[in-house]
């Protein structure tokens, strides 16, 4: 089943052609078939997102955004910490990944989880400034990802934290003792990733330090599956100021 899963995932990455006039279009058109698996397979290629979540400070009665949440995944990761939330909302653009997170909720029975269909680069939380704002490798398939990050800002409270895990390339020449990748790496990742609209940049880190107090930085390689290949990956805490 498994293997069965994952070879219908790739047969997707690997063929399907991403149409759209719009950006949650596009975005339909690339998940709509793979909604079912997407979890299974996307646990062996995204790293970080366990230590991201368990790194997260979650405030008593606090309010939590996670932006790109798709299937809701990310909310089981926070295990008993999700209780002390007084609300958690998914906010995508993709209904079948939301149509999942939906069913996982139901499943679940989390009451004080919500999703929402909206775009990151304008939607605004009713109930005004959040504690938790979380982008898991959603950033680098939103086109005005500084847009989005700007909105994050603005909506996390003074003091809130903002966490970020995703796929990325170092600058050619990064900031002291920041990861240098090499020129093939720079060059391989966005290409490959870019086939399916996923772009890794030089600019999320420098960006998300500029403008957040860092609380927690790492730079690793993780593997992709059935490849002998290491794609990178960061996963940066900060604190709004």
């Amino acid at each position: 089943m498994g293997l069965t899963s994952d070879l219908r995932v790739l047969y997707n990455l690997a063929f399907t052609r991403v149409r759209g006039a719009t950006h949650g279009e596009r975005l339909e058109a690339f998940y709509r078939a793979q909604a079912g698996d997407y979890d299974a397979f996307r646990r062996k290629l995204l790293h970080g997102r366990e230590e991201m979540m368990a790194a997260l400070e979650i405030p008593e009665g606090g309010r939590m955004l996670d932006v790109g949440g798709g299937t809701g995944y990310n909310a089981g990761l926070l295990g008993d910490r999700l209780a002390c939330l007084h609300r958690l909302t998914i906010v995508d653009l993709c209904p079948s990944l939301l149509a999942a997170a939906d069913e996982r909720i139901r499943r679940c029975g989390w009451t004080n989880v919500q999703t929402v269909a909206a775009d990151a680069t304008t939607y605004e939380p009713e109930g005004g400034p959040v504690d938790v704002v979380t982008f898991s490798y959603s950033l680098t398939m939103i086109p005005n990802w500084f847009a989005a990050l700007e909105r994050a800002y603005a909506a996390l409270k003074p003091g809130g934290v903002i966490g970020v895990v995703d796929f990325y390339v170092s600058r050619k020449w990064p900031a002291p003792g920041m990861r240098r990748h090499s020129n093939w790496r720079r060059f391989f990742w966005p290409t490959w990733f870019g086939h399916d609209n996923v772009f890794p940049s030089p600019d999320h880190l420098p960006w998300l330090q500029s403008r957040f107090q860092t609380v927690k930085l790492e730079e690793g390689l993780g593997k992709v599956p059935y490849l002998p290949l290491k794609a990178p990956y960061y996963v940066f805490l900060g604190r709004k100021a």
